[in-house]
């Protein structure tokens, strides 16, 4: 699959709800202080600074796959913190870690059984998987929405081999998924999460309609975006639904 190469400054900007998802799931997360902990798509860094504060012994691994966030998070966490530029699925670390945890990242990566095998190798032993994607049912009004503009001239032609790159699971069947992938336990569950962003244009082009933008001629991403702001109406509202997952080595 394609890197997805993210505007990291933007995001950093207008990241509001995905920081306040994701501190939510890093309270999930049982921490002594000591632990080696891997953040898996990273993004600006704002989670995993939220994460460095609660290990005062121990150290965090930042990963991400777009360099513009890889570089984003280094300027938000110091020179001295570890970020790093990688494919989730290729990673390979010096040794195994106490604890991953992931937010607004998995549902980027199609190969679900690959991403768990994978990660499972990257973990000790009893070691913890805590994260948070997108779920079944994430955004379906909201694209349904967007797929209605898509479908008009002059987006028709442009947008008639364009494939939605997100997997939105459900839970028993990650659950299932997990186990099989070498997990002593899982459990997973769907969280409606309704967002109405502050920005919700710069939201929308950055965070969830980029795919859409980039099969359009650049000529067409402005008008696109005032058809789709147009369709939506005030406010506007993001109807992320949420999958969650614990899971233990």
């Amino acid at each position: 699959m394609p890197v997805r190469e993210w505007d990291g400054s933007s995001y950093d900007r207008i990241s509001g709800p995905q920081r306040q998802m994701g501190i939510e799931v890093l309270s999930r997360l049982d921490l002594a202080g000591d632990e080696v902990v891997l953040d898996v798509g990273c993004g600006s860094g704002r989670i995993t600074e939220a994460l460095i504060e609660r290990l005062p012994r121990g150290r965090a691994i930042a990963v991400d796959e777009s360099v513009s966030m890889a570089a984003a998070a280094r300027e938000r966490l110091g020179t001295d913190a570890d970020v790093r530029v990688a494919d989730a699925l290729e990673l390979e670390l010096e040794q195994p870690v106490d604890a991953i945890i992931s937010t607004a990242t998995f549902h980027w990566i199609s190969d679900h059984e690959r991403l768990w095998a994978h990660l499972h190798t990257l973990l000790r032993p009893g070691g913890r998987l805590v994260a948070q994607c997108g779920g079944e049912g994430n955004i379906d009004g909201l694209r349904g929405r967007a797929a209605v503009v898509a479908g008009r001239e002059p987006y028709a032609a442009p947008m008639a081999g364009w494939r939605a790159p997100w997997n939105y699971a459900g839970a028993e069947i990650t659950r299932e998924r997990l186990l099989a992938a070498g997990f002593a336990a899982a459990e997973c569950w769907l969280q409606p999460y309704p967002v109405t962003p502050e920005e919700p244009r710069e939201f929308l082009e950055t965070i969830i309609l980029e795919p859409h933008l980039r099969e359009l001629p650049v000529e067409l991403r402005e008008p696109f975006m005032d058809d789709v702001m147009a369709e939506l109406g005030e406010p506007v509202m993001i109807d992320y639904v949420r999958l969650n997952l614990d899971a233990t080595a």
